[in-house]
């Protein structure tokens, strides 16, 4: 981590106000990074609260993150109490994929207080121009992999699992603070009381007839070590140029398959192969917030006891993405991965009402058009903003 920034040095400190932004340096302070979201969402009954450790682990020394950026965390202090928290940092593969000096800032927690929030945005902003940086994006948690957009339509539901969540007042402060829209995604909503069209049945058996074979993720020992592998090279050959997103390593992609292997469902995870090459998928999970809701950030004994228990009450899942290589899509691979994706949940025995596919860009018209073919509605929408730094 960086040298910490003193409260002198950011002009984020309106002397008339009872509060301090300070650079994170000691435990102490880190402890107070973590604590800012159960003041900010106290009384919020929508927030679902990410594993604490979780968020810790990201500003451990071992996060590979260290190997291409650098970082420095802030937190907000009023009355020797956490009121709000920012992260700003440079990730030097996207400045270098963009060509130009992009900063980022994530993390973002804040009481409902324009000042308060202002000063935060302000320290990063000066950080990020101490690192030479001359526009910064966000919210984006150090990488578009991880936590990243806020909500800006779609507040009356929790968040499904993985998915940004956030109050009403965020997206108003930072457009209040000057910062201009970048570009929007969306999440859709599949109910699953209705059948799909036949087409979709029909592309998977013209897919079955062109030589494609499908089967679900492997979960288990070796083979679900293979199938990991190939989702990263296939994941790194085919969005590859996502907007705002770097590749990640392998190593990075694993550990975060790893944290998964023992929530997924196969049967809401089929897998498309060609000439034994995995060629598509479609990644579901259960809605795992569903019982994440009750254990409150930490997954101590108690923690695991309620997780084990409420995740009974599971019915309903994310799609987080459909995935076919483009010379495979006149195959119909995308129309029969949709197929046995839904299929796979509503068979007899899943608990599966309803499904979130999210979230897509506003401009991926190819997966919008398709995604809407099949039955999958807007319901939530969400933002990514951008300032340049003057």
């Amino acid at each position: 981590m960086n040298s910490p920034i003193g409260t002198n040095s950011t002009p984020s400190q309106p002397r008339h106000l009872n509060f301090q932004v300070i650079a994170v340096t000691n435990s102490a302070e880190q402890k107070m990074f973590l604590d800012v979201p159960t003041t900010v969402y106290a009384h919020d009954r929508n927030w679902v609260s990410p594993l604490r450790s979780d968020i810790a682990k990201k500003f451990d020394p071992s996060n590979p993150f260290f190997q291409y950026g650098r970082l420095q965390q802030f937190v907000a202090i009023r009355d020797a109490k956490p009121v709000g928290r920012i992260v700003a940092a440079v990730n030097d593969r996207l400045v270098d994929r963009e060509g130009k000096k992009i900063g980022i800032f994530g993390f973002f927690e804040c009481i409902e207080n324009f000042e308060v929030a202002q000063a935060l945005l302000n320290a990063a902003s000066q950080w990020l121009r101490e690192q030479e940086m001359t526009e910064v994006r966000g919210p984006i948690d150090l990488s578009t992999h991880n936590n990243c957009l806020f909500l800006v339509d779609g507040f009356d539901s929790p968040p499904m699992v993985m998915m940004p969540y956030n109050p009403s007042y965020y997206p108003k402060f930072l457009e209040q603070d000057g910062w201009h829209k970048a570009k929007d995604a969306y999440a859709y909503d599949f109910p699953l009381d209705k059948p799909l069209s036949p087409e979709f049945e029909k592309g998977y058996k013209i897919a079955c007839k062109s030589g494609v074979n499908f089967r679900p993720l492997q979960t288990k020992g070796e083979g679900f070590e293979q199938d990991a592998i190939s989702l990263y090279n296939l994941f790194t050959k085919a969005f590859s140029d996502n907007w705002s997103s770097t590749p990640r390593t392998q190593e990075e992609f694993l550990e975060e398959a790893k944290s998964l292997q023992s929530l997924v469902d196969p049967d809401v995870f089929p897998i498309a192969e060609y000439n034994g090459e995995m060629i598509g998928f479609w990644m579901g999970l259960p809605d795992y917030n569903i019982p994440l809701k009750h254990v409150n950030g930490k997954l101590n004994w108690l923690g695991v006891l309620k997780f084990l228990w409420h995740r009974r009450q599971i019915d309903q899942g994310r799609v987080i993405a459909i995935c076919s290589l483009p010379e495979f899509r006149r195959k119909m691979v995308p129309l029969a991965l949709i197929y046995l994706g839904m299929s796979g949940g509503i068979q007899k025995g899943k608990p599966y009402k309803r499904a979130e596919l999210s979230w897509v860009y506003e401009d991926n018209f190819a997966s919008r058009k398709l995604i809407e073919a099949s039955g999958g509605k807007v319901y939530k929408t969400y933002r990514m903003y951008e300032k340049t730094l003057v």
